[in-house]
């Protein structure tokens, strides 16, 4: 890995200061919950521990430290048991970082985790600098510490920030976000950006050069594209509109059609003012962007397993036009359809 991407497409709309002067090992705080996963807790932590090592003289070194609200072992949310190593009445950090947070179908995020909020209201108000890896921005938003900012998380939770956290401005395409206070909150996509954070912190506390070295360590990739390019389609809203539940199921199979959304208002039987309120309001979606949402899963299917032109591609989810088809791709999913197929084209199929 070049020491480039370390440095430069990593950081995205963060900026990475160049090399520091040495000095006290950073405190980092990895702070996780029953319902985080141990992933980024454990990759975390293993990865901040060889910082500094190949030349203390010249590196700072980072002292990671596994928090949660209680120092007393407990089973995560994928079963594996975590033991803390402190607890929510211990040292300030110079770092905070909260863990991804899994929540079961039905379950909100409204009203829980009162103490760690607490605890990373203290270290906001003490000048630490927050971080959040994948679902962890819940918790900071739940806190009010995201209102009028932009935020990452997995993409999957764009449907909870828009019903729960409107006044977030949620960023599904951001793999690290700058979330505001002058820096001091920092957000993060999907589940394995835990991985870009690292080698950001690295970078803003450690240098670019020490960075580059644990990139190449630990072999971390590049995800300049963001993660819009590994998400798919958010699950509708479940509603009991039944009008809109049958043109949904006829849209299944016919989403190629010319001009779908004057054929939904029509088989409906409402005006088309009264079809798009109450689409709108039963999906999460206008009819226009269900329609296109789901013409681009289609496309990504196609582009990962049949060895067709693109040109053909468009054709067969509905657009005439391969120029469109191209810009609408890409701004749902951050790369040209071309990119799209090299990185996640089946194996074993023709190149």
């Amino acid at each position: 890995m070049a020491d480039s991407t370390a440095s430069g497409h990593l950081c995205q709309n963060l900026q990475m200061p160049t090399r520091p002067r040495p000095t006290a090992p950073v405190l980092v705080s990895i702070l996780t919950l029953p319902e985080s996963g141990t992933m980024a807790a454990f990759g975390l932590h293993e990865v901040f521990t060889y910082t500094g090592m190949a030349d203390e003289a010249l590196s700072r070194p980072i002292r990671p430290v596994l928090v949660a609200s209680r120092r007393s072992p407990f089973e995560s949310n994928n079963g594996l048991r975590v033991t803390p190593e402190g607890d929510l009445r211990g040292e300030f950090f110079d770092v905070v970082i909260v863990c991804d947070i899994h929540l079961n179908g039905g379950e909100t995020p409204k009203g829980r985790w009162r103490d760690e909020i607490e605890w990373v209201r203290r270290h906001i108000g003490h000048g630490a600098l927050v971080c959040a890896t994948c679902s962890g921005s819940l918790l900071l938003a739940e806190a009010g510490l995201l209102d009028g900012a932009e935020a990452a998380s997995h993409w999957t939770m764009a449907d909870l920030f828009r019903d729960l956290y409107p006044s977030v401005k949620f960023r599904p395409e951001r793999i690290l976000c700058d979330s505001g206070r002058g820096g001091q909150l920092i957000t993060t996509g999907g589940a394995s950006a835990w991985q870009d954070l690292a080698l950001y912190l690295i970078g803003r506390f450690c240098g670019a050069e020490e960075a580059a070295r644990i990139a190449r360590l630990f072999l971390l990739g590049d995800r300049g594209y963001g993660q819009l390019p590994f998400a798919s389609m958010a699950r509708p809203r479940q509603h009991s509109d039944a009008v809109i539940s049958t043109i949904q199921a006829w849209l299944v199979d016919n989403y190629p059609t010319a001009n779908p959304v004057s054929l939904m208002v029509a088989r409906s039987g409402l005006s088309e003012r009264s079809f798009k309120r109450r689409f709108s309001a039963a999906t999460g979606y206008t009819p226009v962007e269900y329609v296109q949402a789901l013409r681009i899963e289609e496309a990504k299917q196609m582009l990962e397993t049949e060895d067709v032109a693109i040109e053909d591609v468009a054709v067969s989810v509905g657009y005439e036009d391969p120029t469109f088809f191209r810009r609408l791709f890409k701004r749902r999913t951050g790369v040209t359809p071309a990119q799209y197929r090299q990185r996640n084209r089946i194996r074993g199929l023709p190149q």
